[in-house]
């Protein structure tokens, strides 16, 4: 497929929200206007990004015209009330299916809220639709494509909720993150996302691993926070977890006196030219004023770095043996109805034994007090939220051997994941054409902190673009 799109940071405009309130305030615009404006939008662009597993038009008109009439009556819910959004297709909603990106979930209809869910219709938040989510949220990927270019990835496994915000139809979506899900697809279609601390926004019934959080994908560093806050002033955590912390409106602008450069695996899987994007951004940075330490400058921070080299592993072997018990289950019941992918996955989960399983833990919490023991050093990390840009979408061929990371590598979120570290990736990086983010990451419950470093960073920083 031809391209659609050369991308550049600077240039383009994502479709935001949070500005256009104060026209619903004194009736210059209403949510049901906007919401039309979305919904051609959609029209026009879905038939190639294909980032819809259920659209609703005439549910969402219904809620666009109940919150233009409260905005009418000066009483809108909260700041996201009329606000547009996309739900990704794991997580549960009463009048739309939820299928899971499997075809063993097809015409499944549990006619229930998922608390967050929820949450985001009692703030007035109007659901578009359910976002395409590759096969039980992992590695076997649906028809999306990448709103930029579509012979490319648009990532996974929120691979729908990152291609509608790149291809601007609505201003934010709801993903997921247990590896890269959230934060790598939000890289290759320049969206601002947010992978919160592990549990601080209520996931309600997708608690089966251990490492499942659920953020936000969204058009602007204020939509992102908007929408993670409203859903957890209304439904928390996880169970036995605190919650979101932070203001009830964007937490302003904040510049870092000190970021760690953070390399995990994936830095030596760059390319050439993405390597020079992420080191002129990070000169950017520091002739705006941050001081930024790299692993040879402290030897605390190479610990951290060798602590988390095989993140991507251990997440894999954790993944793996926590979600096998629910796979044989699928297997047993829809022999005919799951991937190969996911058949793998199962397997390699069988074979690990309680021991093994035992040992990665304790890795996984080595990695998480070598993280806490750099909070003196500096207010958070950054580093690339991808291995690059979207790589091209080698599709599977009947015969052929499947072609490995179809929706990419995950090697730079992994770490993250496994730590349960908050992340806010801002699209500030454009390597040939394509999308590249760069990813704050804090302690856990910062997320207020790096939320604030992303939109000083953002109205700041100058992006970069490298042919």
């Amino acid at each position: 497929m031809a391209s659609t799109a050369n991308y550049a940071p600077g240039d383009f405009r994502h479709l935001t929200f949070h500005d256009a309130v104060p026209r619903f305030v004194d009736g210059t615009d209403n949510p049901r206007a906007y919401l039309e404006r979305c919904l051609e939008t959609i029209e026009a662009r879905e038939p190639i990004v294909r980032g819809w597993a259920h659209l609703a038009p005439d549910l969402a008109r219904a809620s666009a015209d109940e919150a233009t009439e409260r905005y009418r009556a000066g009483r809108p819910l909260s700041l996201i009330d009329g606000m547009p959004i996309g739900v990704k297709d794991l997580f549960e909603t009463r009048d739309m299916p939820t299928q899971m990106g499997s075809e063993a979930f097809a015409g499944n209809f549990p006619r229930r809220d998922s608390p967050s869910i929820r949450a985001l219709r009692e703030a007035g938040a109007v659901i578009v639709g359910k976002t395409v989510t590759t096969e039980l949220g992992m590695a076997h990927p649906g028809p999306t494509t990448n709103p930029f270019h579509p012979d490319h990835t648009p990532g996974g496994s929120s691979s729908g909720s990152g291609a509608v915000i790149g291809a601007q139809m609505v201003p934010a979506a709801i993903g997921s993150q247990v590896g890269g899900s959230l934060i790598r697809p939000a890289s290759y279609c320049a969206n601002f996302g947010l992978k919160p601390t592990l549990g601080a926004i209520n996931r309600g019934e997708r608690m089966g691993l251990s490492q499942a959080t659920m953020g936000v994908h969204a058009g602007s560093v204020e939509d992102m926070w908007q929408v993670a806050i409203e859903m957890v002033k209304r439904a928390g955590g996880d169970v036995g977890q605190p919650g979101l912390y932070g203001p009830s409106e964007p937490p302003a602008p904040r510049r870092p006196d000190t970021l760690i450069v953070l390399e995990t695996e994936g830095w030596a899987l760059l390319d050439s030219a993405s390597v020079e994007a992420a080191e002129r951004y990070l000169s950017n940075l520091s002739r705006a004023g941050v001081r930024l330490l790299r692993r040879s400058d402290h030897p605390l921070i190479e610990d951290f770095e060798r602590t988390i080299a095989a993140a991507k592993a251990i997440t894999n072997d954790i993944n793996s043996f926590e979600m096998r018990w629910n796979t044989l289950n699928l297997f047993e019941q829809y022999p005919d109805k799951l991937s190969e992918r996911i058949l793998a996955r199962m397997r390699s989960g069988q074979v690990i034994s309680l021991d093994t399983y035992r040992h990665l833990l304790s890795q996984r919490e080595v990695g998480r007090q070598k993280l806490a023991a750099l909070a003196h050093l500096a207010d958070g990390l950054i580093g690339v939220s991808a291995t690059g840009p979207a790589p091209v979408w080698e599709r599977d061929r009947p015969g052929a051997p499947l072609p490995k990371a179809p929706t990419g590598d995950y090697a730079c979120n992994a770490a993250t994941s496994l730590l349960g570290a908050p992340a806010v990736t801002v699209p500030v990086l454009g390597v040939r054409g394509l999308p590249l983010g760069m990813q704050i990451v804090g302690q856990p419950h910062d997320d207020a902190r790096i939320t604030a470093i992303a939109a000083w960073a953002v109205k700041t920083v100058a992006p970069v673009s490298v042919d």
